[in-house]
């Protein structure tokens, strides 16, 4: 089991930059894919970026670009860099953690993940 502890929000300009960071617990990261999700107010949660665990990327459009994630597994932790951010990016950031035996899978939805943080809010100011 691992816990995930987001961190790195905060109020920003459009066009400003943010890393978010996912610490995770335990002495496995390297056996979890690692995502990024967000929700905005009435909006339901939507996929913003994964990484597997042999470095392989996905994003949704609408970040490609402007997001980038990574992790670092001597510190347990992911990252999520956000650069050129607007005012639709506002939302509340999820870290979520899945353990998995294939090193290549990106997972990019809600359900394939088994952990999740609390959150961590991102407000961009227009």
């Amino acid at each position: 089991q691992v816990q995930l502890v987001e961190s790195g929000g905060g109020l920003v300009q459009a066009g400003g930059s943010l890393r978010l960071s996912c610490a995770a617990s335990g002495r496995t990261f390297s056996r979890y894919a690692m995502g990024w999700f967000r929700q905005a107010p009435g909006q339901e949660r939507e996929f913003v970026a994964a990484i597997s665990r042999s470095l392989r990327t996905y994003y949704t459009d609408s970040v490609k670009g402007r997001f980038t994630i990574s992790r670092d597994n001597a510190k347990n932790t992911a990252y999520l860099q956000m650069n050129s951010l607007k005012f639709e990016d506002t939302a509340v950031y999820y870290c979520a953690a899945v353990e998995t035996g294939q090193l290549a899978w990106v997972p990019r939805f809600s359900y394939d993940y088994a952990y999740w943080g609390q959150g961590t809010q991102v407000t961009v100011s227009s």
